[in-house]
């Protein structure tokens, strides 16, 4: 593992250069057995780590990112350097510019690695990827890391990385948080810009950050929100100061529960440690009740629906021209968007209107009782890679967080213990729009009183 706490390096102690290495050594170590980067930039990026070790002799100013390695998930544009979204059409394309958000990670100091291997078109939710690999769980080799974003979880866990981006659209950066033992956030739709990045649904894709502890989601998420005027989809909100009121606590908070008649199956082991996560909190001074979801499946239907649908007008000509170019789990969900009405989609645009009023209205600042909302990230572990059926896979585990993709609300998903064949399970905290400080906040509350916090996020410090 990186020995040092990255995100404290803007110091006076320039060893940027150290810690990049390291990461490249890991990376160089550890990925032919999780196939977590699809491109490495090694050389770049010692280039860059000297230039802010340099920049700090010299006594300039750095920013909150100075020297932090930082991976980024394959469909984020990056000058010169290719971007293949997990595709075969775009196994050669070398965008010109950098998107919004990889320009603010450079402006704060960021040093970028690479590429991560993701689900092809992140279309699914297994990163079974047919064209550059399948990624591999760090904690059980032979078991899915999760996706879309299951390379940027997968090196984060195997410690070649100190943060990561992904995006979600069904839970592509929470479910494989989950899986693989990390934090990742999905802030509220609009808060991060989605130019540059290669699109999965126009109406429901998020940009988010992941790394191994909280208070490193937090800084992250503050250099990449804000408003993009070029992006319509950008919303011109204001950012908070994400890491400040971390460590405010949940004294007092009221925390609703999913209850576990609207979640339907769950594993045994990850709702045991779900409930124990919750007790945590309530011994912090939170008080949990049970709150009624009975819309959760809906929610998750039609954010399939749209997803898909989404889908196959961005693929249209690609489904035309060249369909035995995709992955047959990826070409069978978009044949199934293409297969829908426009009835079909203006009932669930409408839905999904009513449905974002309905779950804003649980929370205190629009007149609701609950400060957050907890169930969890996933209702099971991560499945072994072999003979998993991709299409079912994503119904499964996409049942708890595509809602608030839906609707639009923060989603944060923790790690919250180990099964006893050691693969990872998530507490998912769901916020009011534009609550990703009280999100973080009852996450970082959590963590901090989690006893084995550190190793939930070694999976190699077991050997």
């Amino acid at each position: 593992m990186l020995k040092r706490d990255a995100l404290a390096f803007n110091n006076s102690d320039p060893l940027n250069a150290d810690l990049t290495a390291s990461a490249l050594e890991r990376i160089a170590a550890r990925d032919a057995e999780t196939n977590a980067f699809i491109t490495v930039t090694a050389e770049d990026a010692m280039r860059a780590a000297r230039d802010v070790d340099d920049a700090m002799r010299r006594g300039e100013s750095t920013g909150p990112l100075a020297g932090v390695p930082i991976a980024l998930k394959d469909l984020f544009d990056t000058a010169g350097v290719r971007t293949t979204a997990g595709s075969k059409f775009f196994a050669d394309r070398v965008p010109e510019c950098d998107a919004f958000v990889v320009e603010r990670l450079r402006r704060a100091g960021a040093v970028i690695l690479g590429k991560t291997n993701m689900h092809e078109w992140a279309l699914g939710v297994t990163n079974d990827n047919p064209h550059y690999g399948a990624c591999r769980n760090p904690w059980a080799p032979d078991h899915i890391t999760g996706g879309s974003s299951g390379g940027s979880a997968a090196a984060l866990a195997a410690g070649m990385c100190v943060g990561a981006l992904g995006s979600d659209t069904g839970g592509s950066i929470r479910i494989p948080a989950a899986l693989c033992g990390v934090v990742g956030l999905k802030p509220t739709y609009g808060r991060v810009s989605l130019r540059g990045v290669v699109p999965l649904s126009w109406s429901l894709d998020h940009v988010g950050p992941m790394a191994r502890r909280v208070r490193e989601v937090a800084v992250i998420l503050g250099v990449i929100a804000g408003h993009d005027p070029v992006d319509p989809g950008s919303a011109p909100f204001p950012s908070d100061d994400y890491v400040s009121d971390l460590d405010g606590g949940v004294s007092a908070w009221r925390v609703g529960v999913v209850a576990e008649e609207w979640l339907g199956d769950v594993h045994p082991e990850v709702g045991t440690a779900v409930r124990s996560a919750i007790d945590v909190l309530a011994s912090l001074g939170a008080r949990v009740e049970s709150v009624d979801v009975p819309e959760l499946q809906e929610a998750a239907r039609l954010n399939g629906l749209m997803t898909t649908a989404d889908a196959a007008a961005f693929h249209r000509e690609r489904m035309e021209r060249a369909p035995d170019d995709f992955g047959a789990d990826v070409l069978a969900r978009l044949r199934r968007g293409a297969a829908y009405g426009a009835t079909d989609y203006a009932i669930a645009r409408r839905r999904q209107t009513e449905l974002r009023h309905r779950f804003a209205a649980w929370f205190v600042e629009h007149g609701g009782r609950f400060d957050i909302v907890a169930l969890p990230t996933t209702p099971i572990p991560a499945p072994k890679i072999e003979g998993l059926d991709a299409v079912a896979a994503a119904g499964v585990l996409t049942r708890f967080t595509a809602p608030f993709n839906l609707t639009g609300l923060p989603a944060l998903s923790v790690p919250v213990g180990n099964t006893a064949h050691g693969l990872p399970t998530g507490l998912q905290l769901v916020g009011a729009p534009w609550a990703e400080s009280k999100v973080l906040r009852a996450g970082y509350a959590f963590e901090q009183a989690s006893t084995d916090s550190a190793g939930r996020r070694e999976p190699d410090a077991r050997a």
